[in-house]
């Protein structure tokens, strides 16, 4: 297990160097390569940390959320659902914070620590300083997820199910489809949803 993952992260860091090339700068496709592995980020709990260092067995999960957002509250269920589905399926996940612009108020770190506590997050809930990460994914909204099979290549981007605005309803959950297609081996459908939610709130340029 631990040779396995070792392995992965050492796949994971050969891509880097190529994943800038690869891709546009703005937006993140299926197939394009995970981006911004080495970016070092503070964790809720205190430490740091690379999405690199994140991957699991059988890929990588990356969820952009926040504190506040009316979307992300009322889906904290289907969160914690993911989280769950994530770990059944030796998937590394990491909740990423961009919201540069909030960082002196809601979405500072210490409402971060607070939030993860009450949500009880079992994954690392991490601050994107400068939105880089949300830049090199071209993410923007929250929650919108990012998911990686093990050679680091994007599968699944979007929503985590197909009723955000109402998530007691809903009829699909297209993250953890694709979680389920990826490790049996299939073809991921569909591979891109659109996100729902609110829009990220980067620093004013």
């Amino acid at each position: 297990m631990r040779t396995t993952v070792l392995a992965i992260a050492t796949l994971f860091a050969s891509l880097g160097a190529a994943s800038v090339s690869a891709q546009t700068a703005d937006k993140l496709n299926p197939g394009d390569n995970l981006p911004a592995i080495n970016t070092t980020m503070r964790n809720a709990t205190g430490t740091n940390m690379t999405l690199k260092g994140a991957a699991g067995e059988n890929g990588l999960l990356v969820m952009f959320s926040c504190n506040t957002c009316p979307f992300v509250v009322k889906n904290q269920p289907i969160t914690t659902k993911t989280m769950e589905c994530a770990k059944a399926h030796h998937v590394g996940m990491v909740i990423v914070n961009s919201n540069e612009a909030k960082r002196g108020d809601d979405d500072s770190y210490s409402a971060m620590q607070k939030y993860a506590k009450e949500q009880k997050y079992t994954v690392p809930y991490v601050v994107d300083e400068n939105s880089v990460l949300a830049d090199a994914f071209g993410a923007s909204h929250t929650p919108e997820v990012f998911l990686f099979n093990k050679e680091g290549k994007l599968v699944y981007k979007g929503a985590m199910n197909d009723n955000p605005g109402d998530p007691n309803s809903y009829k699909k959950m297209y993250v953890e489809d694709a979680m389920n297609a990826m490790v049996a081996g299939k073809e991921v459908n569909p591979k891109t949803t659109k996100s729902v939610g609110c829009g990220i709130k980067r620093k004013a340029a």
